[in-house]
């Protein structure tokens, strides 16, 4: 019932900067916390960054001072600002958000996960 459509990730240089994009369509209640998953091949998927539906952020202490996180409640949008990127970003970005949902048996608190986008920051 609910889906989530990531963009904007690709190659780029190290010091670049990209923008993640991520967009939960379907039957939607409310949305609770979004954030940003990643993962490489061999390593357990790890958090990037959240945000709370009231703005509330946590980042990883990696990331942290290099992306920002943030979200458009109106458009059930969150998004992630990556500066400063170092070839040791290199993975497929993960967009998750629990939300608020129906199905036959009624109202629940689904997690979903987007399909993932590759970044690769070259040397």
């Amino acid at each position: 019932q609910v889906q989530l459509v990531e963009s904007g990730g690709g190659l780029v240089q190290a010091g670049g900067s990209l923008k993640l994009s991520c967009t939960a369509s379907g039957i939607i209640f409310s949305i609770n916390t979004m954030g940003w998953y990643r993962q490489v091949p061999g390593k357990q998927r790890e958090l990037v960054a959240d945000i709370t539906s009231g703005g509330n952020t946590n980042y990883a202490d990696s990331v942290k001072g290099r992306f920002t996180i943030s979200r458009d409640n109106a458009k059930n949008t969150v998004y992630l600002q990556m500066n400063s990127l170092k070839p040791g970003d290199t993975a497929v970005y993960y967009c998750n958000a629990h939300v608020q949902t129906y199905a036959t048996s009624g109202r629940y608190l689904g997690n979903y996960w987007g399909q993932g986008t590759q970044v690769t920051v070259s040397s």
